[in-house]
C-alpha cells in the first residue's frame, strides 16, 4: 500500500506534515509506505536520519500557493506536489493522495486527471458531525455542489451509506434529508422533489426529513443536502470548537470533538481512487489522520464497493 503525500500543502507545511507523517509511522504497521511529494531538500532535512524503507521522496519543486488561482497553476506548474501527486496517483504509482494545499487546485486536479465512478454524476464531499450520545455521522454535501438535482441527492445519500458503514462502522446507517420540517412535503422544491427518491431507493434506510436541531443527535448518520446549505452547516459546527476555546471550555470531552484535527480531512466521494483534502491550518494530527483515513479507504476497498453499487 503506498499513500502520497503533498508535503508543501498547508500554512505550515512541510515541518507539521513531516510531524504527521513520522506520527503515523511510528503507530501503524510496515504494510503503509509513504510517498513525500514536494521540495526533496527541505523534506529531508526534517526527517530525523533520512528516507526510511518506508519513505520516499518524489521532487516536486514548484510550489501552488492557496491563493493561486487553480486551473492555470496546475497548467503552469507542472512540477508542483500537487500536480505530481495527480500524475503518481493516475498512473498508479501510490493508491492515494492526500494534501492540505490549495482546495481548488485539489479540485481541479481531481476532476481531470481521475475518472468518476461510472454511473455517479457528481462526485461530493461530506464532513463528520459528532453526535452527542457518541459516535459520530456525516452530513454531504457541505460545499462541492452548491446547487444540486434530486437524482445528486441521491446519490449523495448512497454514496454517505457506504462510507458510513465501512469508514465509520454503522451497521445499516440511518439516511435524513436535512430540510425545514419532519414532515413529507415540507421544504423547498429540491426536498420535495428528493424525498420520493429517497424513500423509495432500496439501497439505502431512509428514515426521513431531520431538522437542524437534529444534526448533533442521534436521529440521523448520513444527513443529506446540498452544498450550500451543508457548507453552512460544516462553518458552523467548525465555529463551535472556537467559541468553546474562546470562553474556557476546551476541556470539555464532547466540544473537543469539533476539532478539525481529529477527522484531518474529507474525501471526495464518487471518484475511482482515493483523495483526501485537508484544512489549510492543518497540522501534524490532522496529516496522521489524514493518513489514516486513506489507509482505511483502501483497506475496506471503499471505492470497489461505491463501484459495485453503481453497477448495480
Amino acid at each position: 500500500m503506498h499513500i502520497g503525500i503533498d508535503m508543501m500543502g498547508g500554512d505550515y507545511a512541510p515541518q507539521e506534515a513531516v510531524k504527521g507523517v513520522l506520527q503515523f509511522l511510528q503507530s501503524s504497521d510496515n504494510a503503509v509506505h509513504l510517498t513525500l511529494i514536494g521540495n526533496e531538500q527541505d523534506i529531508s532535512a526534517l526527517l530525523p536520519s533520512g528516507p526510511s524503507e518506508r519513505i520516499r521522496i518524489v521532487h516536486a519543486p514548484e510550489l501552488i500557493g492557496m491563493q493561486e488561482h487553480a486551473t492555470r497553476a496546475l497548467k503552469e506548474k507542472p512540477d508542483s506536489s500537487i500536480a505530481r501527486g495527480f500524475k503518481l496517483l493516475a498512473g498508479g504509482e501510490i493508491d492515494a493522495f492526500i494534501s492540505a494545499g490549495n482546495t481548488g487546485a485539489m479540485m481541479v486536479g481531481t476532476f481531470y486527471n481521475i475518472k468518476p465512478i461510472e454511473g455517479v454524476l457528481r462526485p461530493t464531499i461530506s464532513t463528520i458531525m459528532p453526535k452527542l450520545e457518541g459516535g459520530a455521522g456525516i452530513v454531504l454535501d457541505v460545499g462541492l455542489n452548491a446547487d444540486s438535482k434530486p437524482e445528486n441527492l441521491l446519490q449523495f445519500a448512497i454514496l454517505g451509506s457506504l462510507y458510513a458503514q465501512h469508514i465509520l462502522h454503522i451497521d445499516n446507517p440511518k439516511v435524513g434529508l436535512v430540510n425545514i420540517g419532519e414532515e413529507e412535503g415540507k421544504g423547498n422544491l429540491l426536498c420535495q422533489a428528493t424525498y420520493p427518491l429517497l424513500k423509495e431507493c432500496t439501497q439505502i434506510n431512509f428514515i426521513g426529513n431531520i431538522e437542524g436541531r437534529d444534526i448533533f443527535r442521534d436521529k440521523a448518520d448520513v444527513m443529506v443536502c446540498e452544498g450550500f446549505t451543508g457548507n453552512v452547516i460544516l462553518k458552523l459546527a467548525e465555529s463551535i470548537y472556537d467559541i468553546a476555546e474562546a470562553r474556557n471550555l476546551g476541556s470539555d470531552e464532547y466540544l473537543r470533538r469539533f476539532h478539525y484535527e481529529n477527522y484531518g480531512g474529507t474525501p471526495i466521494l464518487g471518484i475511482s481512487k482515493p483523495v483526501i483534502i485537508g484544512h489549510g491550518i492543518s497540522n501534524a494530527m490532522a496529516f496522521k489522520n489524514m493518513i489514516i483515513l486513506a489507509q482505511k479507504m483502501i483497506e475496506t476497498d471503499l471505492l470497489g464497493k461505491m463501484k459495485s453499487s453503481f453497477t448495480k
